[in-house]
């Protein structure tokens, strides 16, 4: 049951507006719903950049306020010159880091995506870079911008652990389409879309452990010195 049939579905010559391809990405969890989406004429991959740029933008601003929110509490009880430069602060750096990171986010997804279609093509899958990278972008574009609004929540007592449990199950529905999207994009099994899908995530993280255990080993040393030269 590895081959899936998309005929049905290859046309989308509605030109449907870019939410509703959202709505429709994450509400609508089938493989033909994908297969559409990236059969598209709309599904070209500078389209999905500048989704996840622009919400980038959004979740950044987000993030970035809060925790300037936060800075600024704390330097509320410091006098008011302090607070001033605190404040300051925290607004250059909302405005300066905001679209940093955006930027720094879109890259790393056009490179997540590159890899993951590399990987689906080694395959044997028929899609390209354009129709996955439209359709991730599709499911996890809308996903972005709902979780800045938990991120905010989130920060409330008590309350926010249950926006932090919300946000987690929302992550794995989200994990499980990005696999069918795959699945549907190139027209392969199940297991081909989640090999293509985790192997580039084992690969970081056993160079994030690589890295970690490497830099650890050169700086136990030093750290070893500065201990006896405390003591």
């Amino acid at each position: 049951m590895n081959q899936f049939d998309n005929t049905p579905v290859m046309q989308n010559n509605s030109g449907e507006p870019f939410y509703q391809t959202w709505v429709k990405a994450l509400t609508k969890p089938y493989e033909s719903t994908y297969a559409e989406i990236g059969n598209s004429p709309n599904a070209k991959a500078t389209t999905a950049y500048l989704w996840v740029f622009m919400s980038s933008v959004v979740v950044s601003f987000f993030t970035l306020l809060m925790r300037g929110a936060i800075m600024g509490s704390r330097f509320a009880n410091l006098g008011n010159g302090r607070l001033g430069n605190g404040i300051g602060a925290a607004a250059l750096v909302l405005i300066c880091g905001t679209p940093v990171v955006a930027a720094i986010g879109t890259m790393f997804f056009a490179l997540l995506v590159a890899i993951i279609q590399w990987i689906a093509k080694m395959f044997g899958g028929r899609g390209n870079n354009d129709q996955l990278a439209y359709v991730f972008a599709a499911i996890g574009v809308p996903y972005s911008l709902i979780s800045s609004v938990f991120i905010l929540l989130s920060a409330i007592p008590f309350v926010g652990l249950c926006f932090r449990i919300v946000l987690g199950l929302a992550g794995l529905y989200i994990l499980v389409l990005q696999i069918m999207a795959v699945k549907a994009v190139n027209q392969f099994g199940w297991g081909q879309a989640a090999g293509s899908v985790f192997i580039p995530g084992c690969a970081v993280l056993i160079l994030c452990a690589c890295v970690v255990g490497g830099s650890a080993a050169l700086l136990l040393p030093a750290i070893r010195s500065a201990i006896k030269g405390i003591n």
